[in-house]
């Protein structure tokens, strides 16, 4: 088990903040987050960022609303995650609100044409005779499939929120809030949040010229903010203020019982309280289950579960949506068993401090669809950059990486293929996720190379893995009304993160509940009470070092059971004392 540190923020509390009716608790906790005054979450409507910042959005609803009006055929490509589809969905409900039937939409396969608008996808996408093809969540990247796309005599309209190249795709509109010259205010909108925008746009441009009417009235765009919810938190892009309005409405809509049915049969196939829940629910229930169809299968199947309005018809989608989860899990946790053999020999003659600071795995075996989980598993418990590696079957392999922070993939891919040209076949991502493809026989040379790439960036401290903490609670705190407070006193996510809490404690007695959560009963030193607590997944090592006291680093709760609430603590670390 890796050592961690624990920091614990204090943060000034500005005197807006201090003067609030806030709970004293929740006061640190926003404060710790840089909120200083209560319009920072106050996550009415009114206070999302403008729309004519956006770049390229004048070009982009010019074609839409011409589009739209004549009735040409739009083509909506998308992309196989959760973001993707729920930014397929916002896009065709919202042509279709605006009053356009003439829709198709397409997603690649990512064994068959992999990510983004390639060329052989725009040989597939001539065939829809499509006037207009606008990419959601991808497209930035896209040089080759753009060009033939317009070879085809199609329009171009590229929408997406990935980092751009040195090269733009000669589309005839981009609007992606990261494109060099936009000075749209956040840089963190979803691809699912780029789509909405422009839809918005679109229709107040419409509004402007009064082209709505009896037989085409306006429509209320608020309808499709449980999508642009869903989207965001499962892409887990940085939750800045703007998102979280996006993330807050998106949320009341869903706990009202009006968002689509889709997103209603996915929690219910999940077992999910509908009026309870909050941006957790989204990205640890609802998007891995969307995700398992692009993974494993087809993400159209997802994208048909929100677009559906069948009840019956999404209930029967969710289900086989949870049973690929289910496969998704059983692959990933043999995957996980093989990377953990292939480290074997590095961990027992090195130990955990010696791994290299960055890790290349790979196994031909290994599944396309779930290497980015596994990259993510594997970051996890090591605390340093990870790139799982699969076989697509043609002498290349494509890579899948989450980082750590400290090193920001994409540079660091970046800076590869810049110091090794051909290195690389192709790559982009994020600050935290990229994706890539090589040649499988430069798996080697690649591997070192991202190990000396990750030896100038990363050094013991980033690589010991700090756990943030909002200081200690007091046991009179340790309640259920400060628990549910706290629930629903976000939406919390990234980079607005859910309040982590540190503190000794005496082990009353524990014991291991499922495969390996480890349930507990704690007592602090300020009371005589003991509150329930539960670490989830939990090692052999961890369950064998159990000894009196530990120290913790955890989450104040609510756990439901059998129609009655109670406090409880979730263990994200702990330790011995």
């Amino acid at each position: 088990m890796n050592k961690r540190s624990i920091y614990r923020h204090q943060s000034a509390i500005s005197e807006d903040i201090a003067q609030s009716n806030l709970h004293p608790v929740l006061k640190r906790i926003y404060s710790n987050r840089g909120v200083s005054n209560l319009n920072q979450v106050d996550y009415s409507l009114e206070h999302l960022l403008p729309l004519d910042q956006l770049k390229g959005l004048d070009d982009a609803v010019s074609i839409l609303k011409d589009a739209v009006i004549q009735n040409k055929k739009i083509l909506i490509v998308g992309d196989f995650d959760a973001d993707g589809a729920t930014s397929t969905a916002v896009c065709y409900r919202a042509l279709t609100m605006l009053g356009l039937n003439n829709i198709a939409y397409l997603v690649p396969n990512r064994f068959d044409f992999g990510y983004g608008l390639t060329p052989e996808l725009v040989e597939v996408a001539k065939d829809y005779h499509a006037d207009v093809l606008i990419t959601v969540d991808n497209g930035i990247s896209s040089l080759q499939g753009v060009a033939s796309a317009k070879q085809y005599g199609m329009q171009v309209v590229v929408t997406d929120h990935h980092l751009a190249g040195k090269q733009l795709p000669n589309a005839d509109a981009i609007v992606n809030p990261n494109q060099p010259g936009c000075d749209f205010p956040s840089k963190h909108l979803a691809g699912v949040g780029v789509i909405f925008y422009v839809m918005l746009a679109l229709r107040q441009v419409m509004r402007n010229d009064h082209l709505f009417n009896e037989l085409r009235p306006e429509p209320n765009m608020a309808v499709l903010l449980d999508l642009v919810a869903l989207g965001t938190v499962a892409d887990v892009v940085p939750l800045d203020e703007n998102n979280r309005i996006l993330v807050r409405q998106g949320l009341k809509r869903i706990t009202a019982g009006k968002c689509c049915v889709g997103i209603q049969a996915i929690l219910k196939v999940a077992g999910r309280d509908i009026d309870n829940i909050v941006a957790t629910d989204l990205g640890f229930s609802v998007g891995p289950r969307l995700n398992a169809a692009g993974r494993l299968e087809d993400m159209s199947l997802g994208i048909e579960c929100l677009l559906t309005d069948d009840m019956s018809r999404a209930m029967q989608i969710a289900a086989e949506l949870d049973e690929l989860n289910r496969n998704r899990r059983v692959i990933e946790q043999d995957m996980q068993q093989q990377a953990m053999i292939t480290l074997e020999p590095i961990l027992s003659n090195l130990g955990n401090e010696q791994l290299p600071k960055g890790l290349c795995l790979y196994d031909q075996s290994w599944h396309q669809g779930v290497i980015g989980i596994l990259a993510s598993r594997i970051k996890e418990k090591f605390n340093r950059p990870v790139i799982a590696f699969a076989s697509n079957g043609d002498g290349e392999i494509k890579g899948s990486a989450r980082s750590i922070k400290g090193l920001h993939i994409r540079d660091a891919l970046e800076a590869i293929a810049t110091r090794y040209p051909g290195l690389i076949i192709k790559f982009g991502g994020h600050a935290m996720a990229a994706g890539l493809s090589l040649a499988e026989s430069n798996f080697e040379k690649f591997q070192q190379a991202f190990v000396e790439e990750a030896d100038k960036h990363l050094d013991d401290k980033a690589l010991r893995g700090v756990i943030d903490s909002d200081g200690e609670l007091c046991a009179a705190d340790m309640n259920l009304q400060l628990a549910e407070c706290l629930r629903m006193a976000g939406p919390w996510g990234q980079h607005f993160p859910e309040p982590v809490f540190d503190g000794e404690f005496e082990v009353d007695n524990w014991r291991v509940v499922g495969d390996n959560h480890l349930k507990m009963q704690l007592r602090s030193a300020d009371s005589d009470d003991v509150i329930d607590a539960i670490a989830f997944n939990t090692s052999v090592e961890q369950l064998t070092s159990i000894e009196g006291f530990i120290r913790a680093a955890y989450r104040l709760d609510v756990n439901s059971f059998r129609n009655r609430k109670t406090a409880q603590l979730i263990v994200e670390y702990f330790e011995s004392i």
